[in-house]
């Protein structure tokens, strides 16, 4: 390629969950390293990538509008995710269905396989040169948090859930792999990690825990151990480690003490789904509601700053009233800082659709609402009573009126943030990406608002 011409550029829209932005991420990164250009517009595009969701159905619908969208406006079309995974009733391709005219559709982590149909259809400009890339890789989140996938896929068969069927069952990434990882983001000037996965509790499981070693120590891959590692290397660089998706398996009893002794955040996301027994077994989920009371009782004795945040599903099939107010109860004892509800969503493929006593949409739709209408009493309660103290928060933005941050509490675009005034002392500027201490004036079910302390 001589020096004049311009490389190709390729157009991309990432849809879906954090795991989904991790995938695109490493398409995007392989683009970089082998010379392509990213477009910032279709009409600019070569080629445009989409990468789906395909969860629940108003997700499916989201994607099949962005993969018509990019038809109609570039018309050179590539599809990824775990849409393209996904096939109707009689075993056809959902995507190549309603859209006949897209390129090529694969499934879900398969960079290989969207490289594979990008050299196709743009040929790659030249060879891969490796300074083409910073070692952190391409990322689509703001310079300063990034997400660090340690699995994919899921040993669950959860009844209302299809991630298996399109990300497999759980492959666990080299401890030494996603060490070195962490390591590169935050030499990259990175404050804050989210470790995700579909199932991070069950990092490790499917190679029976295999040793590995990082910095020439040996290291189990094992969850214990990489939350160890990585709040010894977070140190280091003065940056957080935030824990995601954490089914309540006893060993995560251990993690709590390193948050209660700062090493990571006392941040703790568990998907709890429900709390009636009879309705956990429907859902093929382990525990119940009386022993995540347990547990979550003994979390806040060992790390009283605790945050815990959670999923919950409302009108699941066969849920009674009866069994919806036992849920209302263990929110009522338990008070969830961060919770998150939906009504159920028949999933295609799913087994729980063929559970009896479906409950009439309507009847979800308000049990959701009176789940969130007694969340709003709770969360203001507890965010009331941190008016006053003192926190260290990461500024996200700033702007005239003073700066939007999180705190340890508060992970991004799913919890609440902190209004920070403007600072009185013209000296301090507050700057995307540090840290400050705030002092909290005011709060409201959602939110806080502070002033530098």
């Amino acid at each position: 390629m001589s020096t004049s011409t311009l490389p190709p550029k390729i157009g991309f829209v990432s849809l879906g969950c954090p795991k989904a932005l991790v995938d695109s991420e490493q398409i995007l990164t392989q683009l970089r390293a082998e010379g392509y250009d990213t477009a910032k517009s279709y009409d600019g595009a070569d080629l445009v990538i989409v990468n789906t969701c395909g969860f629940i159905d108003a997700a499916v619908q989201e994607s099949l509008d962005a993969i018509g969208e990019a038809l109609n406006e570039n018309g050179k079309v590539i599809v990824t995710g775990c849409l393209g995974a996904k096939k109707d009733a009689e075993g056809d391709d959902i995507i190549h269905k309603v859209h006949p005219k897209v390129l090529a559709v694969t499934g879900p982590h398969a960079v290989g396989e969207v490289m594979e149909a990008v050299h196709k259809y743009v040929p790659k400009p030249h060879d891969p040169f490796t300074d083409l890339v910073p070692a952190q890789g391409v990322k689509l989140t703001p310079k300063h948090y990034a997400y660090l996938k340690i699995s994919e896929g899921c040993n669950h068969r959860c009844s209302f859930c299809i991630i298996p069927s399109m990300r497999g069952d759980l492959v666990s990434r080299p401890i030494a792999d996603v060490m070195l990882e962490a390591e590169n983001l935050f030499k990259a000037g990175v404050k804050e990690l989210l470790v995700i996965s579909q199932d991070t509790s069950a990092y490790g499981v499917d190679v029976k825990f295999r040793m590995g070693f990082w910095n020439g120590k040996p290291v189990k891959t094992h969850m214990t151990q990489l939350v160890e590692a990585l709040g010894e290397l977070a140190a280091q660089y003065g940056a957080w480690v935030r824990l995601h998706y954490v089914y309540p398996y006893p060993h995560v009893d251990a993690v709590i003490p390193l948050m209660a002794q700062g090493r990571v955040l006392p941040y703790l996301d568990v998907p709890l789904q429900h709390a009636h027994p009879d309705v956990l077994k429907r859902m093929k989920r382990p525990a119940s509601g009386e022993k995540n009371i347990e547990r979550i009782r003994a979390w806040r004795e060992m790390c009283p700053d605790i945050t815990i945040r959670s999923t919950f599903i409302a009108g699941f099939p066969g849920e009674t009233e009866q069994e919806f107010e036992y849920l209302l109860d263990f929110l009522k004892e338990a008070e969830i800082d961060r919770l998150g509800c939906f009504s159920y969503s028949p999933v295609e493929g799913a087994t729980a659709n063929e559970l009896e006593n479906p409950v009439p949409e309507e009847v979800r739709e308000e049990r959701r609402a009176r789940v969130m209408q007694l969340q709003e009493e709770i969360s203001k309660k507890r965010l009331q009573s941190k008016v006053g103290k003192t926190m260290r928060v990461l500024i996200d933005d700033v702007s005239r009126n003073g700066g939007v941050a999180r705190s340890a509490a508060d992970a991004p675009e799913i919890d609440g943030v902190v209004y920070v005034k403007p600072p009185y002392e013209p000296h301090i500027k507050l700057k995307v990406g540090e840290f400050f201490d705030v002092k909290v004036t005011a709060a409201d079910a959602h939110d806080l608002w502070a002033e530098i302390a």
